[in-house]
């Protein structure tokens, strides 16, 4: 069973995730495709990651090489109440140059998209349009992006 939490993970339920929405100033998203599959950059933490925000970061720039400013939590995703798959949401700094995932060694297409759009190529079903609309409501909180998902 997965149910779907906003905020912070508590600290007694194990993180085996971190992925995130990245947004532009005007508020687009940015996803990727690998193979068939659109998804958010993110990935599984190391054990040299400080915390969640490092793992973020590190994978956001080994995946689409992207700068991005302060993280912050959108909630969790929570599998099998054993452990947590955690959403984050950032504003893009700066885009750099498509270039090998260090871990994979595969290039990744990437694409701007509206919040709309996103739930729909995601194609994660309610659970996605929920997280969707949860970034943006972080987001609109810190930067004031509020010209997004009407």
């Amino acid at each position: 069973m997965v149910t779907w939490h906003a905020g912070a993970v508590p600290p007694d339920i194990p993180i085996m995730q971190v992925y995130g929405f990245l947004f532009t100033n005007d508020g687009k998203l940015l996803i990727f495709k690998e193979d068939e599959t659109y998804s958010l950059p993110g990935g599984h933490p190391e054990p040299f990651d400080d915390d969640i925000e490092g793992t973020f970061r590190r994978e956001v720039i080994e995946e689409v090489n992207v700068n991005i400013d302060m993280p912050a939590i959108v909630g969790y995703r929570y599998i099998d109440s054993e452990y947590a798959q955690v959403r984050m949401a950032a504003l893009i700094k700066e885009i750099g140059p498509v270039q090998p995932d260090p871990a994979t060694g595969r290039t990744y297409e990437r694409y701007l998209v509206s919040p709309e759009e996103a739930i729909e190529l995601l194609n994660w079903r309610d659970d996605g349009e929920v997280q969707v609309k949860s970034a943006v409501e972080v987001m609109r909180s810190l930067y004031g992006l509020c010209n997004v998902l009407r």
